[in-house]
């Protein structure tokens, strides 16, 4: 009990830090990569260390049944999901707005979440709201509305659509499974969506130099072993609107490495919004008091 707590308390903040260390290894790989090329190249890599992991570990795998749950669900939180905020970024929509846009998955999640038997509280959905808030005025001066339209920003929605959807579909029908062997089911459906669409669209350019390597690393051994592998473990043992509303701390998070490494700017507005947001966030996480419905 006292490990299961602790991994309950770290894990939140370090998912969190992982998630938005994702904008910078894009920054990295993006000048060098095409973008699905890219990620067809980080789905099999993940794919070979989880079946390495499985195989030494003798992990259980899962059922048939649950082999297509899982593949459905990596579909939508990898494939879709990556796939078409990389691409949508890749054809000039500002990362302010695809991060504003992604970031109404708490929102999505909090309507939908009655369908998989969990209440939404009046105080929660005031987070939610205080958490949308936030991030508005995190990334707002980095808004260009203006470039916002067309196929860019449907690839964002419907990469809103594909993780809410994933992630809603995952905690109803298949929440536990190992983390190993139900990563390499998620991973191998998402490549074998990826890397035809890779073929068809791009000319599957990828210089492999040191950004582009480092961002590969980083992508496969911690974004994606480390970051995907805290966020099911926290959909296996939380509520999944919490679970979700913690995705609001990402564009917070990411100016502040951004605002270190890059030296971009960081202004009274944007800590603000990170002060709301993390209230926000509290005010979903935190442990309610009223009785279950």
């Amino acid at each position: 009990m006292p490990v299961t707590s602790a991994i309950d308390r770290v894990a939140p903040p370090l998912f969190i830090f992982i998630w938005a260390t994702g904008y910078i290894a894009a920054k990295l790989a993006a000048p060098y990569a095409d973008p699905l090329t890219f990620l067809a190249w980080r789905y099999a890599g993940v794919v070979v260390l989880m079946l390495v992991l499985a195989l030494a570990a003798r992990a259980a795998w899962p059922t048939r049944r649950e082999m297509l749950h899982l593949a459905v669900a990596g579909i939508g939180i990898q494939a879709l999901y990556l796939g078409g905020v990389w691409v949508a970024i890749r054809q000039s929509l500002p990362a302010g707005t695809a991060a504003l846009i992604v970031n109404l998955q708490p929102v999505l999640v909090a309507a939908l979440a009655p369908l998989i038997g969990e209440r939404v509280a009046p105080r929660q959905w005031l987070g939610v709201a205080l958490g949308l808030g936030g991030v508005l005025l995190v990334i707002w001066h980095k808004l260009n509305l203006g470039a916002s339209f067309g196929p860019p920003l449907g690839l964002c929605l419907m990469a809103l659509l594909a993780i809410t959807a994933g992630t809603l579909y995952q905690k109803r029908f298949v929440p536990h499974f190992d983390l190993r062997t139900g990563q390499v089911v998620q991973f191998a459906a998402a490549l074998a969506v990826t890397l035809p669409l890779a073929w068809a669209l791009e000319p599957m350019r990828i210089e492999w130099n040191a950004p582009v390597i480092a961002a590969m690393a980083w992508s496969v051994l911690v974004l994606t072993a480390g970051g995907i592998s805290l966020m099911f473990y926290m959909l296996r043992h939380g509520r999944v609107t919490a679970v979700s509303s913690t995705m609001y701390l990402v564009p917070s998070v990411t100016a502040v490495m951004a605002w270190l490494l890059f030296g971009e700017t960081l202004g009274a507005q944007a800590i603000a919004g990170m002060g709301v947001t993390l209230l926000g966030v509290y005010l979903v996480v935190a442990k309610k008091t009223e009785t279950s419905a």
